[in-house]
């Protein structure tokens, strides 16, 4: 397995920094910290949102200390990787460098879900095991990429 010295930084990014990105944050750190160091942030960031902070409590992973922040605030990071999770973020991130790669993946918002609450929280479940999923394949390409290309944009 390839092992660098630095970890390769990657920046989560969604609308808000509430649901999806902080989902991937946490479980980056839980699953890769040791080859990843992650960041979340959001284009109009608002707060955490609390079935977010549950559900992932439930998988063994705290994400009740993390905070939503502007991406903006990142600008100063040089990230390897941006990973967009929702369609507007793809269309509005900015890029901090030109070595940055961007990766999209489309992840449902379940913020917005109407329901039961049951109904709701089963919603953030399968979002939060669909992130991990991601997060777990993501990973492995990551450091794929990282060992035979450095950071160049895809």
């Amino acid at each position: 397995m390839f092992r660098s010295k630095e970890k390769i930084k990657v920046l989560f990014v969604c609308t808000g920094n509430s649901c999806r990105s902080q989902m991937a944050e946490g479980w980056a750190r839980h699953l890769k910290g040791d080859v990843i160091e992650a960041y979340s942030a959001g284009l109009l960031p608002v707060s955490v949102n609390p079935r977010a902070v549950e559900v992932m409590k439930e998988a063994g992973v705290d994400i009740s200390k993390q905070r939503s922040k502007h991406i903006g605030k990142l600008a100063g990071v040089d990230f390897d990787y941006i990973v967009t999770v929702c369609d507007y973020a793809r269309q509005q991130c900015p890029l901090f460098n030109d070595r940055v790669r961007l990766i999209h993946k489309s992840i449902e918002d379940p913020s917005f879900l109407a329901g039961t609450e049951e109904e709701i929280m089963a919603a953030f479940r399968n979002t939060r095991d669909e992130i991990k999923e991601f997060i777990v394949t993501l990973a492995d390409n990551l450091q794929q990429r990282s060992k035979f290309g450095g950071r160049k944009k895809d």
